[in-house]
């Protein structure tokens, strides 16, 4: 005891000196053990899992797009009554008649109702027998025609290979005197039809229209191409007739198509 109290200042020292021996070997563990703790953590942190994000929502965007791509359109014309106070009419028969659209006057009311086609009608008619041979009569009636005097039936002769207006005689068959068939080609198409006494050849190449103009109380029938129509004050050819629409032409040059409707 009296050691220890002569000496406590030593004993005391002794201990402090092996605590920090103590400490000083389990310094490195310490710091590999917070190194591996701290190591842990960073993994969590950055390698942590991801979750995906939602989708994103763009039908906003996509709705604006689409509006923008197919911009608002103000119709100021005919239904539009701002700028266009409706129009009327007087008819014939002293009534008026409103005009609401701008089609139920003019050559928009026009109505195509009938067609009847026109064809080149071509017929073997006789056979001339002379010296020089054989030369056949051939009727040819182009009820197409556009003026009156190229309509009607027309006869002319011809011989093989000799080009005529309308055709050229290519072939015979059978007897001279007597063919069984005649082959002609068509100059304006190249194409070969056959003609007997008895099958005489037969092609469309136009039509006439019957037209009607109900705002007036009008009608033309039998109308063709190069025809003068007069309609609520305007002059219009009619340059095109078909089986389903007849052209016609303003003096302007703006071109109107009306549809064949038959019911009207």
């Amino acid at each position: 005891m009296d050691f220890f109290k002569r000496h406590y200042e030593k004993v005391l020292l002794g201990v402090v000196l092996a605590g920090l021996a103590v400490g000083a070997a389990l310094l490195p563990w310490m710091i590999s053990s917070e190194r591996d703790s701290e190591r842990v953590k960073a993994d969590e942190i950055i390698n942590r899992p991801i979750k995906a994000l939602p989708p994103l929502d763009l039908s906003r965007a996509t709705n604006l797009m689409a509006r923008a791509a197919a911009p608002m359109f103000l119709d100021f014309s005919m239904d539009h009554k701002l700028f266009n106070p409706v129009l009327w009419q007087k008819k014939t028969d002293g009534t008026w008649k409103k005009i609401a659209r701008g089609n139920e006057i003019g050559i928009e009311a026009m109505v195509f109702t009938k067609f009847t086609p026109l064809h080149t009608i071509i017929t073997l008619d006789s056979v001339m027998m002379s010296d020089a041979g054989a030369r056949y009569v051939i009727g040819v009636d182009q009820e197409a025609a556009p003026k009156p005097s190229q309509r009607g039936k027309k006869q002319t002769t011809a011989v093989l290979n000799e080009k005529k207006e309308i055709f050229t005689l290519r072939e015979l068959k059978g007897p001279a005197d007597n063919p069984a068939e005649l082959v002609l080609e068509l100059n304006d198409s190249g194409e070969r039809a056959s003609l007997s006494k008895g099958k005489p050849l037969k092609r469309v190449d136009g039509y006439l229209a019957d037209l009607k103009y109900p705002p007036e109380s009008r009608s033309w029938i039998n109308q063709r191409v190069g025809a003068r129509i007069r309609i609520a004050s305007e002059d219009y050819i009619i340059v095109a007739i078909a089986t389903n629409e007849v052209v016609f032409s303003a003096p302007s040059g703006k071109k109107t198509s009306r549809p064949y409707n038959p019911g009207s």
